[in-house]
């Protein structure tokens, strides 16, 4: 178990699963003592032990600024950004989002989150104008998805590691450092705690984000500082005897 130590505690967790595992065959076996199986440690975990990962807001700009507003893909990459960096869509809300999920008229878009619930959130004008922009320049295609491949056949993406190299390649543009993985779900991260530091309550948040609870939504309040100096207790002091 030593190796773990340099594991991430996924890799640890899988390494502990597959030798309890392996035990379990030599015990059914009558090939090692049934004793030995509690002698391999559970790793540790506590629920909310990582900070969220965010950008700055001036970030969140220069990424959103690196698209080409001259070309077609660049009218469509600010608009995807727009949608998750002001929105707080997942990568997967772009991939299924169709035209008809617009409502124009009452500037609502509606989404389909996980387990494909229905939810409707605005659309402000700078996301509604975007769209706008990259489907007049939209090539012709059957199909009625909103997003498309930038080269033939003109169709839908595939999986939301799709989404995810587009905004990694926007990072790129802007010079600014991008994660190894998830980095559609930075953007939704930052405008979370954008919100919070500009005083949403993490109800507000919540509903953004479309948490099914208010626990998941709770991480956040660990990246608010200025709210946390508020409560800190102040350190006792030391006393020599």
């Amino acid at each position: 178990m030593k190796q773990s130590r340099s594991m991430s505690r996924w890799g640890a967790q899988r390494c502990t699963t597959a030798l309890r595992m392996f035990l379990r065959f030599l015990i059914a076996n009558d090939l090692c003592r049934a004793g030995l199986l509690g002698a391999i440690p559970v790793i540790a975990h506590w629920r909310l032990a990582a900070l969220p990962r965010y950008l700055p807001p001036e970030d969140i700009e220069r990424i959103i600024d690196s698209c080409k507003p001259s070309s077609t893909t660049g009218k469509r990459d600010r608009a995807i950004l727009l949608l998750l960096a002001r929105l707080g869509l997942r990568a997967g809300d772009i991939v299924h989002m169709r035209l008809q999920d617009i409502d124009w008229k009452g500037a609502w878009i509606h989404v389909a989150g996980k387990g494909r619930r229905q939810t409707r959130l605005p659309l402000s004008q700078e996301v509604g104008q975007a769209i706008v922009t990259y489907v007049q320049h939209q090539p012709a295609a059957s199909t009625d998805a909103l997003f498309l491949r930038s080269r033939a056949p003109f169709r839908g993406f595939r999986s939301h590691a799709t989404v995810s190299v587009i905004v990694a390649s926007a990072m790129r543009r802007a010079g600014i450092k991008r994660p190894s993985r998830g980095a559609a779900h930075l953007l939704r991260h930052s405008i979370a705690t954008s919100m919070l530091r500009h005083g949403a309550s993490l109800q507000e948040i919540s509903t953004l984000l479309r948490h099914r609870s208010i626990e998941t939504t709770e991480i956040y309040a660990k990246v608010d500082v200025r709210g946390l100096q508020q409560i800190a207790q102040p350190w006792p002091e030391v006393r020599s005897c």
